[in-house]
């Protein structure tokens, strides 16, 4: 009799995941998502390395990559942060993040270093 409920269970599991009555348990944002306009992302050889980027913050120049991957998961707040790079860009220092996605999707966001605000994709 519990193997014939057990089976019973799996089928009617299987049956409905064919039939899409039973969706996936993801959470899944509704909402609109931000979209910033589309701009060129700087070249990695404009970025800076270690040693300037702790100098940078030390003198106050920049806010602290903390604050900028705050900034980007505003804008992409399920994804996680891969990668946090200090670039010129446009006359101005950002951030470059690299962030991948649940779908596993990699996006890039640039966060403007001195004022922390979303600069771009």
């Amino acid at each position: 009799m519990r193997i014939f409920l057990a089976l019973l269970l799996i089928g009617l599991a299987v049956a409905g995941f064919a039939t899409g009555s039973i969706g996936t348990q993801a959470e899944e944002t509704t909402g609109a998502a931000i979209v910033a306009p589309v701009q060129v992302t700087p070249r990695p050889d404009t970025c800076l390395n270690a040693a300037d980027l702790r100098e940078a913050v030390a003198d106050k120049r920049v806010i602290e990559p903390v604050a900028a991957i705050r900034a980007a998961r505003k804008v992409i707040p399920r994804a996680e942060i891969q990668r946090a790079r200090l670039c010129r860009h446009e006359e101005t220092l950002v951030y470059l993040l690299t962030a991948l996605r649940r779908d596993g999707q990699f996006v890039h966001v640039m966060v403007d270093a001195t004022t922390g605000e979303i600069s771009g994709p």
